[in-house]
């Protein structure tokens, strides 16, 4: 029957229907000193990966040209045989390509903005595109490219 953590892990599709479920992620990022620099960002899948604006000049995109090691979570429920989640470990990756931050954006400006999101790459309406436009202007994208990967989805018990 194997143990708890054997029960609880969840298969890489699951992990992927997941992810792709949620747009809220918990980034950790090495500062200076040592300490983590942990925020939420709203996300998207990028080939399969989480991916997210930041501002270029930003704590955590300076913290990651410096140290490119970075933590995500994701998690969901809120009583105990609900909580599901997935912890990412490894590396943040840059993106300044505008194209790429368009793309990003669009997904991620849209749910931040309340607005219906649109597939990745779809097209949107002009107005709401040259706002997101103006906004990711000073933006990157960042693309977690874990190392490993760990899960858990407590309504399997």
């Amino acid at each position: 029957m194997g143990n708890k953590r054997e029960q609880i892990k969840m298969t890489p599709d699951e992990i992927q229907e997941f992810l792709a479920s949620q747009f809220k992620v918990q980034i950790a990022t090495v500062d200076p000193d040592g300490a983590p620099h942990l925020v939420t960002m709203f996300y998207t899948l990028l080939d399969g990966r989480i991916a997210f604006t930041t501002y270029a000049r930003s704590q955590k995109v300076v913290n990651l040209r410096r140290n490119p090691v970075m933590t995500c979570l994701v998690e969901d429920g809120l009583e105990y045989g609900e909580l599901r989640g997935v912890k990412l470990k490894g590396k943040g990756r840059i993106i300044e390509d505008p194209a790429v931050r368009t793309k990003v954006g669009r997904v991620v400006g849209s749910r931040m903005a309340g607005l219906p999101v649109p597939e990745l790459g779809a097209p949107i309406d002009p107005v709401i595109a040259e706002g997101i436009e103006k906004a990711l202007a000073k933006r990157v994208v960042v693309v977690m490219e874990p190392d490993h990967v760990t899960s858990w989805d407590h309504r399997k018990f």
